[in-house]
């Protein structure tokens, strides 16, 4: 009686100091029931058995029982002590279990010291595999901002932050296959934390990005300074809300809420100052790649039906886009340069009395299905796309990537990939603010000496680029350019050998590799830390589901289909301007067709097979451009690489492949074949020789113009030497 009459009382006390929020129905009765939790401070044995209805038994450690302070705390619940170097400890939780009562404990062991999940323990997993428990996860959100977690101290705590508990979706850890106990031990652990990585990711707000922002904002403060450009100044959140509200106030003059604004500025504060502000005034930035030539940006200003585009004199001045603007059909330039007078003395007086103050009110409200961003895609393969992205799909994505990588307060993030790419915006912009962390932007990812000497200068912890980036950093970068790296993410291309060792060897830097597309915001799959196998695109983000549909005429693996809260709304097209086209795929409403062949392994890991749109018939048989250009890397690995093909009146196709290395011919090739294991089909007849490959500005590799150069029958030209605006535009310069 005198127990529950304390703990009655002191559920009254946290809930008023903490403002304690339930989400979720925890009243959860089950045979056997395992409730886990992630681990965020002190506090959170004693919130669960404060508000669990349940009466459960707490698993706690030898050694913090030993605690006096923390005896006082365990006299308010039952409790069992455990030495998890026992490998009696277990089995006295399963007996638990078996008897009918409902047990807590914590798959991490310990208390976070990142604000991220730590290492999941095998023991939890196997004890909910062999019980056959329905596992019961509860999201602590709040604690690690209390002096009671171990949390940096550049970390934002507070007295009395408020603490949430959400209960998420109850879940069985099946018992996996397996040759040992060993085996099935280490894969119910995964399964563990494969459910709590989907409990964090479950558990996010529903918001807009500008609200997102706001409480990024609120939680670590307006003064703390996170962004820094060229300009070598350092933006707080206050200073990027001014920018916000200022930008969507004066762009909203001329424009209705809805309309997609194009937005044509390099990586500066400003841009992610503007895109912030045109959401929070209920409008649409359109973010238009620059490097794409006349073409690309009036298909991209056709499909999205963009009247308005906001730029700045001196960046089309300095990137030479004159003259390509000038040539831009029916759209209107507004350059910030002539925006800011325009700033008068009411919206002075609105910005400092009513909007800095009270930004919620001053802005009009919106949803998380409404539209935050449209994307284009690269044209690599055909006129570029408009993909329309909401708040949720954006801020799933988010979520998606901070539930399996611990990036924090202590990071610093350097993104070169401009920010109208997917993964330079929402990796390398969104991720960093909505998340508290430090980013330099940098205007472009081609300046192959400075880039690294910038990630020395700024203690830079976390890189983002392409296989053909960072292989090019790696040429010019001194061994100890990159000492403070912990997370090099590679994506938008696949990720080749050479460079995979090359960073390993200079820098002894291992990359992660990840895998996404435009269309689902747009990470799909990464390696982690926790997670990770060479020559794989890493495991499935939480949330995300797949199926692979099979193709004709290969065997291995097949087509990605994938659904998630990340998906896009749809597509913008030129040929049918303004209207929304959802994505269409085999496996029904709601999926999207990556287009990419795969395989998954038995842990989940997917690895790259091709792109079917990159597969040639030859002969009657399959054959992966790709898996050609792997052929070439390893006959010629100091080189690059890429292939396309042609019409053949005798085989179907024919293989033509270009390459910078002068000296490479097809017995090497064949050499290379023999020892790699490819098929003698897969050695291209037709070597190309250039000085350099075209590139599109994210870095890709530009097969619509490879597959011009490979069915003329005129000579062709060299890097620089008279080529297309296309390709000219995208050829890397230093």
């Amino acid at each position: 009686m005198l127990r529950s009459l304390i703990k009655s009382l002191l559920r009254t006390i946290t809930g008023l100091l903490f403002r304690v929020q339930l989400r979720g129905d925890p009243a959860l009765r089950a045979e056997r029931l395992l409730i886990i939790a992630n681990h965020e401070s002190f506090l959170d044995g004693l919130l669960l058995g404060l508000w669990l209805p349940q009466n459960p038994v707490f698993i706690v450690h030898t050694g913090v029982a030993a605690n006096p302070m923390f005896k006082l705390v365990l006299m308010l619940c039952d409790y069992l002590t455990v030495d998890p170097t026992s490998p009696l400890a277990m089995k006295k939780v399963i007996r638990l279990l078996e008897s009918g009562r409902p047990v807590v404990i914590f798959p991490e062991g310990r208390i976070t010291l990142t604000g991220s999940l730590m290492k999941t323990y095998d023991g939890p997993a196997f004890v909910a595999a062999k019980t056959g428990a329905t596992v019961l996860p509860i999201r602590i959100d709040g604690a690690a901002r209390t002096y009671f977690s171990r949390m940096s101290g550049r970390f934002p705590r507070r007295a009395l932050p408020q603490i949430s508990l959400t209960v998420c979706e109850p879940t069985r850890i099946a018992m996996p296959p397996g040759n040992t106990a060993r085996e099935r031990r280490r894969r119910a652990g995964e399964a563990m934390r494969r459910v709590m990585q989907n409990m964090i990711f479950a558990s996010r707000p529903q918001q807009t990005l500008f609200e997102a922002f706001l409480n990024a904002m609120s939680l670590h403060g307006r003064k703390r300074r996170l962004v820094e450009d060229m300009k070598q100044i350092e933006y707080s959140y206050g200073d990027l809300l001014k920018m916000a509200l200022a930008l969507g106030r004066l762009v909203a003059r001329f424009t209705q809420p809805g309309e997609r604004v194009g937005v044509l500025l390099p990586n500066l504060a400003p841009t992610l100052g503007l895109i912030f502000g045109l959401n929070a005034q209920r409008r649409v930035p359109a973010m238009l790649n620059y490097t794409a030539g006349v073409d690309g940006m009036q298909a991209a200003c056709t499909a999205a039906t963009i009247r308005h585009i906001v730029s700045s004199r001196a960046f089309i001045e300095q990137a030479k886009l004159g003259d390509k603007v000038a040539a831009l059909q029916g759209v209107q330039i507004h350059y910030l340069e002539d925006l800011r007078p325009t700033l008068g003395l009411a919206d002075k007086l609105w910005l400092a009395l009513w909007a800095l103050p009270f930004p919620r009110l001053a802005t009009p409200k919106g949803n998380a299905e409404e539209t935050a961003v449209v994307l284009f895609t690269s044209g690599s393969e055909g006129k570029p796309k408009g993909v329309v992205l909401s708040n949720r799909a954006l801020l799933a994505n988010v979520a998606q990537i901070r539930a399996v990588i611990d990036f924090s307060v202590d990071d610093k993030i350097l993104n070169a990939l401009p920010l109208f790419h997917s993964f330079g915006l929402n990796a390398g912009g969104l991720l960093p603010v909505l998340g508290g962390a430090n980013v330099f932007l940098y205007p472009s990812p081609l300046h192959y000496r400075i880039i690294p000497e910038l990630a020395y200068d700024r203690a830079c912890t976390v890189l983002l680029g392409t296989s053909t980036f960072l292989g090019n950093y790696a040429k010019h970068a001194h061994p100890y350019d990159f000492y403070r790296l912990r997370y090099v993410i590679a994506g938008a291309e696949k990720l080749s050998e050479p460079v995979r060792a090359a960073w390993f060897e200079k820098f002894g830097v291992r990359i992660f590799e990840g895998y996404g597309a435009t269309e689902t915001a747009p990470v799909l799959s990464v390696n982690t830390p926790m997670a990770y196998r060479t020559g794989t695109v890493g495991q499935l983000l939480p949330g995300i589901a797949s199926q692979l549909m099979p193709v004709a005429g290969i065997e291995r693996g097949g087509i990605l289909h994938v659904s998630g809260p990340n998906l896009m709304s749809g597509y913008l097209k030129v040929e049918k301007p303004g209207e929304l086209q959802p994505p269409e795929s085999e496996a029904g409403q709601g999926w999207y067709n990556t287009g990419d062949v795969v395989e998954l392994d038995d842990d989940g890991f997917i690895r790259i097979v091709g792109r079917v749109k990159r597969f040639a018939k030859i002969a009657g048989e399959m054959i992966s451009l790709e898996s050609v250009e792997k052929l070439a890397a390893q006959a010629s690995p100091n080189f690059v690489h890429a292939t396309s093909s042609v019409a053949d009146e005798a085989k179907g196709e024919a293989l033509v492949l270009f390459t910078t290395d002068k000296s490479l011919n097809r017995e090497a090739l064949q050499n290379a074949a023999k020892t790699g294991g490819w098929p003698e089909l897969a050695v291209p007849r037709k070597i190309v020789v250039v000085e350099a490959l075209p590139l599109l500005g994210t870095g890709k590799t530009d097969y619509v113009t490879l597959k011009q150069w490979a069915e003329s029958s005129s000579p062709l030209p060299l890097a620089g030497e008279g080529l297309g605006e296309r390709a000219h535009a995208r050829t890397p310069a230093d």
